[in-house]
């Protein structure tokens, strides 16, 4: 009994923190600055999870995945499709790796 209320504690505190932005946000009306700043979040987040990966796509010789990045991000700006510039990273890691 004790361990099943224990989970179903759990799961409340993990829920809720999840749920209560969505009903508080709807009232609350926040500076034109805090909006840019909010939007900014998620591409803040991509890249905490793409540049590690960069500097460690061969270990010892982190000049593979930085090319591969900037070869990426440069097809990214020219608004290539999304699967383009993948292919396009991974081709040139590949092409480097063995040269």
């Amino acid at each position: 009994m004790t361990l099943t209320l224990i989970i179903i504690a759990m799961a409340i505190v993990t829920y809720l923190p999840r749920v209560l932005p969505v009903f508080i946000m709807d009232h609350l009306q926040f500076p034109g600055w805090v909006n840019k700043w909010l939007k900014a979040i998620p591409y803040a987040a991509l890249g905490a999870l793409i540049v590690p990966g960069i500097f460690t796509v061969e270990p010892g010789a982190p000049i593979v995945g930085i090319i591969g990045g900037l070869v990426a991000a440069v097809i990214a700006y020219f608004r290539g499709h999304i699967m383009i510039v993948i292919i396009a990273a991974i081709a040139t890691a590949f092409i480097i790796q063995r040269f």
